[in-house]
């Protein structure tokens, strides 16, 4: 197993040349493509994806673009989130917001963009293979991205903006929002692995866990931290279905501590080192960003 800034550099060096190599794409589309692509962040999703892969014996070449997809979709949500019509941001990574630079048109555009160019990425992989194993990877990436998975938690996360907070309604938008996409790569890495069913659901479980725990430390870091550490904004959650709204400061803490415990706990009969996986769920509870 490698460090996670091995994995994050091997995913950061990666992604322009992915990008580029399906071809000629418009100068001003590419240069706001790649305004957020390379904007840095944590690549917590890739290095899911490549590090559960590495553990469970798989190929990190035959990974490297599947991690690199993800990444891209990620940041299409994040250039989306911050448009005017959902969260009307200005800051993202400690930059000015996409649309701030580029125009809300290309903005948009490149969203769509990256979320086209992740698909087409992971087929092109797919089709080298010669199992269907890329073709689930890809599956699983846009059913948890999709309309029943990301989209699905943006939608109710907008729709309720403003209303009392509920658990259920809370914990669906946490699951979907945010997890799902914390789910997908340990899910994808394990798949492309070739990992028999039950492997797969206990990283999806894993996955699941510190999806919640993350969602929950994002929460409390938009009224705890600060917005020169972090990159962008706080306080932009107040009229938000939050777990800080939900459980308060320290309900809330007791519960992300709660399901890094679980996540944790998913991985307990899994054949392999576990421990960077552990780790990872582990650092998020103390992270400042």
């Amino acid at each position: 197993m490698r460090s996670e800034k091995e994995y994050r550099d091997l995913v950061s060096r990666s992604l322009e040349p992915q990008l580029r190599s399906l071809g000629s794409i418009p100068e001003k589309l590419l240069e706001a493509m790649l305004y957020s692509l390379t904007a840095g962040g944590k690549r917590l999703r890739p290095v899911l994806l490549l590090a559960a892969c590495e553990m469970a014996g798989g190929d990190l070449e035959d990974a490297l673009p599947y991690a690199c997809a993800i990444e891209m979709i990620h940041t299409y949500s994040l250039i989306h989130d911050d448009l005017p019509g959902m969260d009307n941001d200005d800051l993202r990574r400690g930059k000015p917001t996409n649309h701030r630079v580029f125009g809300e048109g290309m903005a948009i555009l490149a969203g769509d963009g990256l979320l086209n160019a992740s698909m087409e990425i992971m087929m092109r992989a797919g089709l080298q293979r010669n199992d269907m194993l890329g073709v689930r990877a890809a599956e699983i990436l846009a059913r948890h991205a999709g309309v029943t998975g990301m989209i699905a938690g943006q939608t109710a996360d907008i729709i309720s903006e403003g209303l009392p907070p509920e658990k259920d309604l809370v914990s669906y938008i946490h699951t979907h929002k945010t997890s799902d996409l914390i789910q997908a790569p340990v899910e994808m890495g394990m798949t492309l692995a070739g990992c028999e069913p039950w492997q797969i659901e206990a990283g999806r479980k894993y996955g699941y866990h510190l999806g919640i725990a993350f969602q929950i430390v994002d929460d409390l870091l938009d009224v705890t931290g600060d917005a020169a550490v972090m990159g962008k904004n706080t306080g932009m959650d107040e009229n938000k279905m939050t777990w800080v709204a939900l459980r308060g400061i320290e309900g809330a803490r007791e519960d992300a501590a709660e399901h890094v415990r679980l996540a944790a706990e998913a991985l307990r009969d899994l054949p392999w080192d576990t421990g960077f996986l552990e780790n990872i769920a582990r650092e998020n509870l103390i992270r400042i960003n």
